[in-house]
């Protein structure tokens, strides 16, 4: 029982508890609606690098993403929710195969409006937490002063990767590409905001009007680790199940379960606004603030002793 009973653990858990406290002030101070959707659903979104836990025959959640959107096109314009997702296989420094995430909608905003709301959320968080203007990190200071540093995604193959944006994604090469040469580098001296992923690489996200080849998305990174990931939503339901239909294939092809399509989402996306939604982890913003390169220092069971 030595996880639970380490003083360090007590104390990270204490701050964990100080975060959430903060977040969930932030936005009930904002007037957002906190909301609850089911843990278990029919259908996830199928995307075809996240594997799902299957619960009978239906699947644990691996975003709550499906159901929140179903309430922003019934109406509810600002919504959160602090929440635990799942996600197969999922195991490392930086991994929990049960995760506790942040999701939160906010109706005629775009991606580049949740830019400043994340960075006015997480630098509350600090102040409210007794962090002030940025944290000691693993021996470095990163500063929270706003604005914070915007890196586009091709801006960012062409400084740290040897390989070009369009020959990455074409060679599968993308995401290794990202975790493995740019991600370390980024966000330790301020935060970063990765924006504009290529099109193929934003399956619920609008593509950027005027230029089709990249989604309004972007991913935070502080201290090389990723805390979240954002865009402008995509509303049209026709081209939304070409992109399911087409990860389903992707699926498929590489051996996975096709995810049954999530046609409850789809008939209400045509009613749902002009909107941007994020989805961040309060386990890894937790380690950020408590200083520690593990996850499993700030949660009070880890797969392993459960």
């Amino acid at each position: 029982m030595p996880q639970l009973y380490s003083s360090k653990l007590k104390m990270n858990l204490e701050l964990r508890a100080g975060i959430t406290t903060a977040i969930r002030h932030y936005f009930t101070q904002k007037n957002y609606l906190e909301v609850e959707t089911p843990n278990r659903i029919p259908a996830p979104a199928p995307e075809a690098n996240i594997e799902a836990e299957p619960s009978g025959p239906w699947f644990l959640q691996t975003s709550p993403e499906l159901c929140m959107k179903r309430l922003l096109a019934a109406g509810f314009e600002r919504i959160f929710q602090i929440c635990k997702c799942y996600r197969k296989g999922e195991r490392g420094r930086l991994h929990l195969p049960e995760m506790t995430m942040l999701e939160w909608y906010t109706a005629g905003h775009d991606y580049l409006d949740m830019m400043r709301q994340c960075e006015d959320l997480i630098t509350t968080v600090a102040q409210s937490i007794d962090h002030g203007k940025g944290i000691q990190y693993q021996g470095r200071w990163i500063d929270f002063t706003k604005p914070w540093d915007r890196m586009t995604v091709d801006q960012a193959f062409e400084t740290f990767a040897a390989e070009s944006l369009d020959t990455a994604v074409l060679n599968g090469h993308f995401d290794e590409i990202i975790g493995c040469d740019i991600a370390p580098n980024l966000g330790y001296v301020k935060p970063v905001f990765l924006y504009d992923y290529p099109a193929e690489l934003g399956s619920l996200a609008r593509l950027k009007p005027g230029d089709k080849s990249v989604a309004e998305r972007f991913e935070l990174y502080i201290a090389g680790i990723e805390i979240c990931n954002a865009f402008s939503e995509l509303t049209d339901p026709d081209e939304q199940r070409r992109r399911f239909e087409t990860e389903r294939r992707l699926r498929r092809a590489s051996g996975k379960t096709p995810y049954p399509l999530a046609e409850p989402f789809l008939q209400a996306l045509g009613d749902m606004p002009d909107s941007a939604g994020n989805a961040l982890g309060i386990d890894r913003l937790a380690m950020l603030f408590a200083d520690t390169a593990e996850i499993d220092a700030v949660v009070a069971f880890i797969p392993e002793g459960c």
